[in-house]
């Protein structure tokens, strides 16, 4: 699974002109899917992600999570983060789990951050979207399972 997190003061997704999807103070997850990622792998990503300690604290240095500062997710699914652009200059996206393994990890991911007590907003799986982000910092991290 490979997760690219933004910190953000505010993020968005919409399909078809309709916003589905808002947070304010936060993490927006990009989130896409291998095809031998499992509910494991999901569930131990969602805790890291929202226990990484990126958030700045009284004095300006990052020192607090997600949990510590009470922020909220935007979760997106985005199977483009498989793409493998080593032949060509078309990406293949041969890697990315197969859409209805992708649904469900994504949600497991979704659901675990929300077990948590945390906010968590969606974007729509398989949809056209429009994703908005004030990127804070900015601060974008790369998460990778099989890292």
């Amino acid at each position: 699974m490979r997760v690219l997190l933004q910190r953000v003061t505010h993020a968005q997704v919409g399909v078809d002109n309709e916003v589905v999807g808002s947070i304010e103070d936060g993490l927006l997850a990009l989130v896409g899917v291998g095809p031998e990622d499992t509910a494991e792998i999901a569930t131990a990503m969602a805790g890291k992600a929202v226990g990484l300690r990126i958030f700045r604290d009284e004095e300006g240095r990052t020192n607090r999570s997600l949990e510590d500062v009470g922020g909220a997710v935007l979760v997106v699914s985005q199977f483009t983060l498989y793409g493998d652009t080593r032949k060509g200059r078309r990406p293949s996206f041969i890697y990315a789990a197969p859409p209805e393994l992708a649904t469900e990890l994504v949600e497991v991911f979704a659901s675990a951050i929300e077990a948590r007590g945390i906010e968590v907003a969606r974007g729509e799986f398989g949809a056209e979207m429009a994703v908005e982000l004030v990127n804070d910092g900015p601060m974008t991290i790369w998460l990778d399972s099989d890292a």
